[in-house]
């Protein structure tokens, strides 16, 4: 796909920025982690464990998901430009159906519905509004 000292120089730079994106994605899960559980122990402290658990549990959510994003990068940048063979698009194909899969558990779990719902109950909710009380 490249040729000579410049494809050789981009491969380097698509394996450098792949490798950034991992240790970036590490650090994103640990800091949700860590704030999540730091203000969940603070609100626990003040309006107790299960009025809060739930918030708790969709904060870890969102930052599982954020830092599964940020790798699905890394992985597309490794399997298309530092390694573009048959195998490793197979492997990249396989690494993203398994990690969208965990993305649509994850959303479906924090916000209790579908991805694609969200628009129609958005709507569903601007119409009540709109009604008023009956």
């Amino acid at each position: 796909m490249f040729s000579g000292t410049n494809g050789q120089a981009m491969r380097d730079m698509a394996m450098w920025t792949s490798e950034v994106l991992d240790i970036t994605a590490f650090a994103v899960i640990l800091i949700a982690v860590a704030v999540s559980t730091a203000v969940f122990l603070v609100r626990v402290s003040q309006s107790g464990f299960l009025a809060n658990y739930r918030d708790y549990r969709a904060n870890l959510g969102r930052g599982i998901l954020l830092g599964l994003e940020i790798l699905i990068a890394a992985d597309i940048l490794k399997s298309v430009v530092v390694d573009p063979t048959i195998d490793g698009i197979a492997v990249l194909g396989g690494i993203v159906i398994i990690r969208t899969f965990l993305s649509i558990s994850l959303d479906v779990e924090i916000n209790g519905h579908w991805p694609w719902e969200t628009t129609r109950l958005a709507r569903e909710a601007a119409a009540e509004q709109e009604a008023g009380p009956a």
